[in-house]
């Protein structure tokens, strides 16, 4: 899932990237309130952690704008402001949580799951958070992958790679696009990251069992499908 975090306080900022994308997440950043709102409206993300005091824009207007384009969108707002009118403000202009600095990484890490969890509540919503393909099956919220009925011990990175493919089952993703997309990192062909866990991967998803999903198409990439044996 994809997350964009708009901070003007640079280590914190770094401090929330490296731990939620750690944690499985790929995570955008914005330093002030103009960027910020420019990315939350116009890009693909599941959930926005706001502060409210930006250079710019401030938390409030991101998250007018935010609103105004995209109701659904979870947005857990961060401040320094511990006053009641703060967080009712916040709330009552749309917010769906409100957390305090300075925090605990392990309770915002349990907000934003919270969070993910209800956008999913609807049917229609709830769906997209459960892949399958043969006999295996992901759940993106829970972090839970299985094939034949059994877990998989997937790490964070080999979970959202996994996820990445079978999102897109059938397509042919090339080194670039997967260390774009999970490691939001440009590619090095020096770089052997994208071979390392993809055969980490396969080692967990396709060598315990008979038939093989996970496909190297040589000079291209790679592809997650079934295929006749």
């Amino acid at each position: 899932m994809r997350l964009l975090v708009i901070e003007d306080e640079v280590k914190l900022a770094q401090y929330l990237h490296k731990g939620l994308s750690e944690n499985g997440y790929v995570v955008d950043l914005a330093h002030d309130g103009i960027d910020g709102r420019r990315l939350a409206v116009g890009g693909d993300y599941d959930l926005v952690l706001l502060d409210l005091m930006l250079p710019g824009v401030d938390g409030f207007g991101v998250l007018a704008a935010i609103r105004s384009a995209k109701r659904q969108l979870p947005v857990l707002m961060l401040t320094a402001r511990d006053k009641v009118e703060d967080r009712v403000r916040g709330l009552e202009q749309g917010a769906d949580d409100y957390l305090v600095k300075p925090f605990a990484f392990s309770e915002l890490l349990a907000r934003v799951g919270a969070l993910l969890r209800r956008g999913a509540g609807g049917t229609a919503a709830a769906a997209t958070t459960l892949l399958s393909l043969a006999d295996l099956e992901v759940d993106l919220l829970s972090r839970r992958a299985t094939r034949g009925g059994q877990r998989l011990d997937l790490t964070a990175k080999e979970f959202s790679l996994l996820a990445l493919l079978l999102r897109r089952r059938g397509q042919i993703l090339s080194r670039t696009t997967l260390a774009e997309q999970v490691w939001d990192m440009n590619f090095d062909s020096d770089t052997n990251v994208v071979e390392v866990a993809v055969r980490r991967l396969r080692a967990k998803l396709d060598d315990p069992f008979q038939g093989k999903l996970l496909h190297t198409v040589r000079g291209m990439g790679y592809v997650l499908e079934e295929r006749a044996s």
